[in-house]
């Protein structure tokens, strides 16, 4: 496996884990394909939005906290527009 490979990997592990995280901190019962989705697209809007601000995560912490307060931003977001 080549070092792309690895880093899908990763994204899939640290995605499914910030995701999880982030439906017990907000809430909400999603499933395991969708707490990958929601980190992952979470860990994206999350580094989007720091890196306006100037900050920047790095290393495998530093995407898991992305990913937990994007997916909550991505999840709070989704239930404004619901309602």
């Amino acid at each position: 496996m080549g070092s792309a490979g690895i880093g899908w990997l990763a994204a899939i592990i640290i995605g499914g884990i910030a995701g999880w995280i982030a439906s017990a901190v907000m809430k909400t019962n999603t499933g395991v394909l969708m707490n990958i989705v929601l980190g992952i697209i979470g860990a994206a809007v999350a580094s989007f939005l720091f890196g306006i601000l100037g900050i920047s995560f790095g290393g495998w912490i530093g995407y898991l906290i992305a990913g937990v307060i994007g997916a909550c931003i991505v999840v709070g977001g989704v239930r404004a527009i619901q309602k």
